[in-house]
Parts: C-alpha cells; sequence; structure tokens
C-alpha cells in the first residue's frame, strides 16, 4: 500500500495574473512557479499527480514525464478537479491522499509533513490546512479572498465558506482556508462525486466536502499551519513579486 499520495492542482489559467500563460508556469525566481513546491513534494511522493486543465499540454512539456498527470478539460472548480483524478488513483492502494495549490510556492516539506502526522494521530476522514492572519493587510491582504472557517460553539469546524458567498460577519473571520488537505482516500473516492454546484459560482468546491463529512458524523482535523507563508497563494502581479523576494532572501 502507498502510504500518502499527492495531488497538486495545477489547471487554472490566473486571469488576475494578467498573462496568457498558465499561472503555475508564471517565473519565479529563476523556474516556473510550481518548480518550487514540487521540489518539496518529492520528498515525500516521489511521482505525485499534477491535474492540468488550461494550456495543459505547455505545463506537461515543461515539467516532464516523472509525474501523474490527470486531465480537468473544464475549470468546473477545485472539487471537480479532484473528480478528474478519482479514475487512476482510486484503482491504486493508497492510505491518504494530500491535495493543494500548485501556486503556493512556499510550502515546505516539514509543513506537509506535519499535516500528514496530524491526520495520522487525529484519525478522521479530513484534515484540514488553515492559516491564522493578524488581519488583512500588507503580505495577508490576498487572503482576505480565502475560504472562512466557520466553527461550532465547541470549537469544531463546520464548514468552509467562499467569500463570494460569504455575509458581512463571516468575511471578519481571521482563520482562512489555503486549499491543504489530506484525506482519507477509500471516503475521498467514495464522497467526491457527491459535491454539488449550488453557489454562486456555479463550481465544485472541494470545501464543500466538509459539509459532507459533518452530515456523516465523521470527525474533522483543523491543523494551524505554524507559518502562514505556507499557505502563500499567488494570484497578482504584487504577490508575485512579494514571493519573489522572500525567496531570495529579502522578506
Amino acid at each position: 500500500m502507498q502510504e500518502t499520495h499527492i495531488i497538486i492542482m495545477a489547471g487554472g489559467k490566473g486571469t488576475r495574473m494578467k498573462s496568457e500563460n498558465p499561472k503555475v508556469l508564471t517565473m519565479l525566481g529563476g523556474k516556473p512557479m510550481i518548480a518550487h513546491p514540487l521540489a518539496e513534494i518529492i520528498k515525500i511522493c516521489a511521482r505525485p499527480t499534477i491535474i492540468v486543465g488550461y494550456k495543459g499540454d505547455e505545463v506537461v512539456s515543461v515539467l516532464g514525464d516523472g509525474f501523474n498527470y490527470a486531465w480537468q478539460h473544464e475549470q468546473l472548480g477545485t472539487g471537480h478537479a479532484v473528480m478528474c483524478a478519482k479514475l487512476d488513483l482510486s484503482k491504486e492502494n493508497i492510505k491518504n491522499v494530500v491535495v493543494f495549490n500548485g501556486d503556493h510556492p512556499l510550502i515546505k516539506a516539514e509543513t506537509i509533513n506535519a499535516l500528514i502526522e496530524f491526520h495520522k494521530i487525529g484519525g478522521g476522514v479530513l484534515t484540514i490546512g488553515t492559516v491564522k492572519v493578524p488581519a488583512f493587510v500588507g503580505d495577508f491582504a490576498g487572503f482576505y479572498n480565502y475560504g472562512r472557517i466557520i466553527r461550532g460553539d465547541n470549537g469544531d469546524i463546520r464548514r468552509i465558506v467562499e467569500v463570494k458567498d460569504a455575509n458581512e460577519v463571516e468575511r471578519e473571520i481571521t482563520e482562512v482556508n489555503v486549499n491543504c488537505y489530506c484525506f482519507d482516500a477509500d471516503w475521498l473516492w467514495e464522497n467526491i462525486e457527491n459535491l454539488k454546484n449550488e453557489n454562486n459560482a456555479g463550481e465544485y468546491y472541494l470545501t464543500d466536502m466538509v459539509g459532507i463529512a459533518v452530515k456523516e458524523g465523521h470527525k474533522i482535523n483543523v491543523f494551524i499551519l505554524d507559518d502562514p507563508y505556507a499557505g502563500y497563494g499567488i494570484n497578482t502581479q504584487e504577490e508575485l513579486a512579494r514571493a519573489e523576494e522572500i525567496i531570495r532572501g529579502n522578506g
């Protein structure tokens, strides 16, 4: 059995980057953005699965044949991206599946391993990596666009609400989802196609797996990343420039 397999979502265009290139091929620190997290991932999973979509042939050409690829021919959301990997991966004997974005170049293998170990100890069907920020300003301004973690009275996670679907109170929550998950593989493949696209974007959100788990009465773990920069996503030229500073040691 393969203990842990990793999926990287890399199918987006990145409209806000104001470029016609696949976002994950944007140059950062002298190499494609996705090369940074991949260098960390292969320390844990030698041959991860990369989900490609927009100009996916270019992504495959740049990265080469050292990875598994799954195709997301329509951009229908993060949940749909993982659905596209199900056909191949559900046939494999895998215990846990880690999923995160290819546009998070500052994540380290230590953070991924910590998430995995937290999941193993927690024993739930799903562990979510979150970040708590002091405020949505400065380097953390971009986190305002991330989904908010909604907890119950006892502190347990109840759901994740995307900012475009959040009300004013929910948007003030400073614990955010950074699209870093560890799933029990069997549970993931049994439930991923139960996602609905009944939201303002008409997309299948991977975050809605939380609601499915809650409804089924399963335990969900929340792992708060010690380093908020591990969840730093690149969505604008300004964020790209800041990441360049950090990578070059000028942060």
